[in-house]
């Protein structure tokens, strides 16, 4: 649902100065903040401030603001932890994966190589070097 109800709009309404919230980085009309479920450390997802769960319903200056958004995020990702990868991706709908349909968002994740186990897969749990605030702290750091 719109409004307190979902996850998204909590994350946008919150301060960025909330180390709770884990927002990263707030722009005109979009929210950066970490997963507090991440696959790996620095994972970020990047979201249009308005309640939309369909790509399509952006209008071009959110479009617009949202890429732009996501590529601060790969920078940052990549000045941190310079990883051998990123993931960039969107889940639309909850049939693509999607686990807040009703507000689109964009994950950015830093890969490394082998770095995928089963830990996940069979126990549903994560494994993460650092913990989120540390995150946190090193990704606003290095976001320009």
């Amino acid at each position: 649902p719109e409004g307190p109800g979902c996850v998204m709009c909590a994350l946008v309404a919150a301060s960025p100065d909330d180390p709770d919230a884990h927002v990263v980085w707030r722009g005109p009309g979009v929210t950066a903040a970490l997963n507090a479920y991440p696959y790996t450390s620095g994972h970020l997802m990047v979201m249009p401030e308005r309640h939309v769960g369909d790509l399509e319903v952006l209008d071009p200056a959110e479009a617009t603001a949202l890429w732009s958004a996501v590529t601060a995020a790969v920078r940052a990702v990549k000045a941190t932890y310079s990883p051998d990868g990123v993931n960039v991706g969107v889940n639309l709908g909850r049939a693509a994966g999607a686990g807040v349909p009703g507000h689109l968002h964009v994950h950015v994740l830093p890969r490394w190589a082998a770095d995928t186990n089963f830990i996940t897969a069979v126990a549903d749990a994560r494994v993460l070097p650092e913990a989120l605030g540390v995150s946190w702290q090193k990704l606003r750091s290095a976001w320009v």
